[in-house]
């Protein structure tokens, strides 16, 4: 997989993706670690909203992964409760360090299902996996997390850039991946039948304007412009 810089050509797929999770779990540094390969030790809490892009090809097609960042303080909330709207992927991180931001996912999930527009591609994060002697989270207990709730999962470190470009790789990955089926479940359902129009369309934004391609819907994922 490919990464390229802003400015260098369009994309030819747009997905959103939100970072959630408690505040200071370390979601702006897994942000800009991803983007910028930067990492900030002092960096504050996010206010209110805010994204990154960053451009990947995948089978020769190229994506451009919109990540918004969403702050995890509780008085912020109805702020960024808006902001789950349209995204096709999320990164639902805690902090292996702190039980307590463990403990919330369960909060985080039930309002990223609530307030998306559709089930999500989703991947459970334990960040700060730098931290070894003050892990109050195990492995194992997030992997059962995420076996459960039918979520990926993987540890990170923001810090030393472990698995951090991996975690935003298999969401991205995963979207475009569903999106090629059922374009292909499509264009056979076509073959098959000339009128087939399906029960749905899902718009795919591509270089030069929008393609609507018809699929049937599905309640998890989507493109989104």
């Amino acid at each position: 997989m490919a990464f390229y810089s802003e400015e260098e050509k369009s994309e030819d797929y747009l997905f959103k993706i939100v970072l959630i999770g408690d505040s200071a779990v370390g979601k702006s540094n897994l942000l800009a670690r991803f983007a910028r390969d930067e990492f900030y030790p002092n960096s504050k809490s996010t206010i209110g909203v805010e994204f990154q892009t960053q451009k990947m090809d995948i089978n020769g097609k190229e994506i451009k992964a919109q990540i918004w960042d969403t702050a995890g303080q509780e008085r912020f909330r109805a702020v960024t409760s808006a902001y789950y709207r349209g995204a096709v992927g999320a990164l639902l991180v805690y902090d292996i360090s702190r039980r307590q931001t463990f403990d919330n996912i369960a909060r985080w999930l039930n309002e990223l299902q609530t307030h998306s527009d559709m089930n999500v591609v989703t991947i459970l994060v334990g960040n700060k996996s730098d931290l070894k002697d003050a892990r109050e989270v195990s492995t194992a207990e997030g992997k059962d997390l995420a076996e459960a709730q039918g979520l990926f999962f993987m540890e990170t470190s923001a810090l030393d850039s472990s698995n951090v470009a991996a975690a935003f790789q298999t969401v991205v990955t995963e979207i475009y991946h569903i999106l090629s089926r059922k374009v292909m479940i499509s264009q056979e359902l076509k073959k098959q039948d000339p009128t087939w129009m399906g029960n749905g369309k899902t718009v795919v934004v591509l270089q030069g304007g929008n393609q609507e391609a018809d699929v049937e819907p599905r309640k998890g994922w989507c493109c989104s412009s």
